[in-house]
């Protein structure tokens, strides 16, 4: 059926029936976008058809009510062409989202580092490391099928998940600083021996980091402390958080709520 065919017909995506309706809905678009100057030659570059094509359409546009010529190079959408665009639209606008959500929302697809050479479909085992996840070529408990392949350290993408990833949530020693107002800072001593039984180092607050720098500790998390320990701590990762009195509840609360293991030493306790 050509263009003429009545608009409120189009109740699913028919631009994308075959390349023929395709190319005529964009030639559409290009000639509203561009009128009333119309360069048939600019909408073939931009579409990828020849002049030819392009003229071919324009005529076959004119013909079933869609375009109104108005001189050499001239042209105008009339109303049923704008409605005719609207609809097609419409259609394409409720497809993508179905696609978005029924399709691709379906499909289940996270990023692990591979830690070899993996291709599209291959099945790889899933570990948990140093609190990331990690592609094993060599299988494992918990395998995926890789969707995007790579090479070793790369980030892939997995899907196709069986078996359960295993791991032991880590553990979060909590040292409170004080204060400038309450005292003195416990003993470096003290924070490089906590620290050497840790992953990862974290501070919350001035004082905190400030013990830290003195101690010769790289924090490795020294902004939004709160969320990013625990979620360090939930992937596998023993952490020690240093952390002034004055976000101590703040902190440990949200450790708390996320039900992480955590323990409070004091500052002096060896």
């Amino acid at each position: 059926m050509g263009p003429s065919e009545d608009p409120g017909e189009a109740t699913a995506p028919r631009v994308l029936d075959n390349r023929r309706d395709a190319t005529r809905y964009r030639v559409l678009v290009e000639i509203a976008a561009r009128q009333p100057a119309v360069s048939q030659e600019e909408i073939a570059d931009v579409i990828g058809v020849t002049s030819q094509a392009v003229s071919d359409y324009v005529r076959d546009l004119v013909d079933g009510g869609f375009v109104e010529k108005h001189g050499r190079g001239r042209y105008e959408v009339t109303k049923e062409g704008v409605d005719w665009i609207i609809t097609r639209t419409d259609a394409l606008s409720e497809f993508v989202s179905r696609v978005s959500e029924d399709v691709l929302g379906s499909v289940d697809v996270d990023a692990a580092v591979t830690t070899g050479s993996v291709e599209e479909g291959d099945e790889v085992g899933l570990e948990m490391r140093d609190g990331v996840l990690h592609a094993v070529p060599e299988g494992g408990s918990a395998t995926a099928v890789v969707v995007t392949g790579g090479e070793a350290g790369e980030a892939v993408g997995v899907t196709d998940f069986e078996g359960v990833v295993e791991y032991d949530p880590g553990m979060v020693t909590v040292v409170p600083v004080p204060a400038v107002t309450e005292g003195s800072p416990p003993p470096l001593d003290v924070i490089t021996d906590r620290a050497a039984g840790a992953e990862l180092v974290a501070v919350g607050g001035t004082e905190a980091y400030a013990l830290a720098t003195r101690a010769d500790l790289r924090p490795d998390v020294r902004f939004g402390s709160a969320t990013g320990v625990s979620q360090a701590a939930l992937r596998g990762l023993d952490v020690l958080l240093l952390v002034s009195t004055d976000e101590l509840s703040r902190h440990t609360t949200r450790l708390r709520e996320d039900g992480v293991r955590y323990e409070v030493r004091d500052s002096l306790e060896r």
